[in-house]
């Protein structure tokens, strides 16, 4: 189990100004930010990012959607990172999401389900290169991970 994980603040809730909520909502769930940025991902990218899914049916407008305004990357610390952070994001439909998750909260629909979060730790680290170098990824103490 790795102590990183990757997640994305979505269109939706960038739009709907959930950005400082959510973020607080992370960190007070022990999460430590080591990275973070806002952009906006061209068509291009967000297919480049998608990849995996080019396959499924809804590949055209997750892609659309995750191009269609800016986001908010970061990669976060804690022990068992991406279970830990995947439990407190909650369930993908925002409909069965646990109480006082992030998705119950911020959460639109299925696709405008506020966040991305990573599916494996091996996912985590390739999801994390996508968006930031190792020299953007911070340590605890503040240095640069290697």
């Amino acid at each position: 189990m790795g102590n990183i994980t990757f997640t994305m603040i979505k269109p939706c809730a960038v739009r709907n100004g959930h950005i400082g909520a959510i973020l607080d909502h992370v960190s007070k769930a022990g999460f430590r930010i080591k990275a973070v940025k806002m952009m906006r991902m061209s068509k291009k990218e967000a297919e480049a990012f998608y990849a995996v899914h080019k396959e499924r049916p809804f590949y055209g407008e997750l892609t659309e959607f995750m191009s269609s305004g800016p986001i908010v990357a970061a990669v976060l610390e804690k022990d068992n990172a991406v279970l830990a952070y995947r439990e407190t994001i909650g369930a993908t439909n925002p409909a069965n999401a646990a109480e006082g998750t992030v998705r119950k909260l911020y959460a639109e629909s299925i696709q405008a389900n506020a966040v991305h979060g990573s599916d494996s730790d091996e996912n985590a680290a390739i999801e994390a290169a996508f968006f930031f170098s190792q020299k953007d990824i911070f340590s605890k103490e503040g240095e640069i991970c290697v």
